[in-house]
């Protein structure tokens, strides 16, 4: 299998997730993957549609997920962030095939964000490459 994989950037917190996309094609070149495609989407609710249209691809193999969900003043985010990882979730049965959830949040603090970049970065690319 060649390991081709994809990644789709949420743009919401652009220059965290530059940081986490750096990170996250570190890992992919230290378990020698190939990234065909880097997706940026405008936010969390975006996410599902590009994870479906890359899986569908014959020629990507996994997807990670890059992104982060703050914490509102409302329950938006929290909402948000269950509905997507449940869809993302169902886009793996589906297409039988492995997304690396690299998504910070729902809920993170501003405190919270810069120490998870690069974990939820690695782990994420990581997770597709145990599932392959």
């Amino acid at each position: 299998m060649n390991n081709r994989i994809a990644i789709v950037c949420g743009s919401f917190h652009k220059e965290e997730i530059e940081q986490m996309l750096e990170y996250a094609k570190d890992q992919a070149s230290k378990e020698s993957l190939t990234i065909t495609d880097v997706v940026w989407v405008p936010g969390a609710m975006e996410v599902p549609l590009a994870v479906d249209r890359l899986l569908a691809d014959d020629e990507i193999n996994g997807v990670a997920c890059l992104g982060i969900i703050e914490k509102g003043q409302t329950q938006h985010g929290l909402a948000m962030g269950q509905a997507v990882i449940k869809t993302i979730i169902e886009l793996q049965l589906v297409h039988e095939k492995p997304v690396g959830l690299g998504i910070i949040g729902p809920g993170a603090e501003p405190e919270h964000i810069e120490p998870r970049l690069e974990p939820h970065a690695r782990a994420a690319v990581s997770a597709v490459v145990k599932m392959l």
